[in-house]
């Protein structure tokens, strides 16, 4: 295991005009981290620029102490995974998995040793003789990985693995890359565009958007109190609530007063971010307002409505899917700790 420390790296292709604006990250070792956000944000980019395919305009990548920004890939011991496998169909699982040992000039008893190792992480063993053709995509991914982790690399680097399997084979696969990735001791950097895929497997994230770095830090620092408007809504649904602070401390808005943590100095214009799911109804110890719930959409385990109000309008998801009057003016508050402010801006 090592740590990866970017220091002040971009890239620009045409002169003035940055795919990753300069940055600064620091990767613990043993730590899965996600670089997340939509397409054309830099962030395969910047996975290509750890991985040595792809030279930096500016800036030094580090593993550990050794200074690795102009090495070239085959010399930095690192193995990528990428989203089509890459596999040799008319080799077996076992040939595939041993085709960089042979690169690397490994023989004899230390080879066999570590394809079944590679193959007892993946759980693959019974399917050593197998030809990709013939498996999942699922197992062919965990070929894809045990290729991989064979040439024990330093970093692992996995460029959006599992944007070509089915939506029930990737929420099966997130657990498993998961625990492969910790069982193997390993640094693993993840790129992906899929919220979920990162909230349920990162221990930490970098989101980014348009090249530049918007928000680094855990999956659930970042859902509930993210740094601008852009990461609000893209790691998940959200109320974005216009408001100003008052004198008395509390953020005036159109649903009412709220009182929240952390809250900006007078005067200053804010947004209240209100998860859909951190609305309840029923009248609370604080942050109380009236709503009529309309246009109920039953998602099998919650229910989504729009809640109207005076010049305001919320969704909220119901949790329990018992369908509420429509239409009807009930009381709901929000637990102030469940309110982020951010910048208006």
């Amino acid at each position: 295991m090592v740590n990866v420390k970017l220091c002040g790296i971009g890239k620009s292709y045409v002169p003035g005009k940055p795919v990753l604006e300069s940055l600064d990250l620091e990767i613990a070792s043993g730590e899965l981290f996600f670089l997340l956000g939509p397409s054309g944000c830099g962030k395969s980019t910047l996975l290509r620029m750890i991985a040595g395919f792809v030279p930096p305009s500016c800036g030094q990548i580090y593993f550990g102490e050794r200074d690795m920004t102009g090495v070239p890939p085959e010399k930095r011991n690192t193995a990528m995974v990428f989203q089509s496998y890459a596999l040799w169909p008319h080799m077996t699982v076992r040939e595939n998995v041993a085709f960089g040992l042979e690169t690397l000039g490994v023989k004899g008893a230390e080879k066999a040793e570590r394809i079944e190792r590679a193959l007892e992480i993946v759980q693959l063993n019974d399917f050593a003789v197998r030809k990709p053709p013939s498996l999942s995509g699922g197992q062919q991914q965990r070929v894809a990985l045990a290729r991989a982790l064979v040439v024990n690399p330093q970093v692992l680097l996995l460029d959006e693995p599992l944007s070509n399997l089915d939506a029930k084979l990737r929420d099966s696969m997130r657990s498993e890359i998961r625990r492969i990735c910790k069982e193997a001791k390993l640094t693993a950097i993840y790129v992906t565009h899929d919220r979920k895929e990162a909230l349920s497997m990162a221990d930490r994230i970098a989101l980014l958007d348009q090249g530049r770095l918007q928000q680094v830090g855990t999956p659930r620092e970042i859902y509930r109190r993210p740094a601008n408007r852009f990461v609000a809504g893209f790691i998940g649904d959200c109320n974005l609530l216009p408001g100003e602070v008052s004198a008395t401390g509390t953020v005036t808005t159109a649903a009412g007063d709220f009182q929240v943590d952390d809250c900006p100095e007078k005067g200053a214009k804010v947004l209240l971010m209100i998860r859909p799911e951190s609305i309840a109804a029923g009248q609370g110890a604080c942050n109380n307002f009236e709503a009529s719930p309309r246009d109920g959409s039953f998602l099998g385990e919650a229910c989504l409505w729009k809640l109207s109000g005076d010049g305001f309008t919320l969704e909220w998801l119901e949790p329990d899917s018992v369908l509420s009057p429509n239409g009807s003016k009930m009381n709901f508050h929000v637990p102030r700790e469940h309110i982020a402010v951010i910048p208006e801006c």
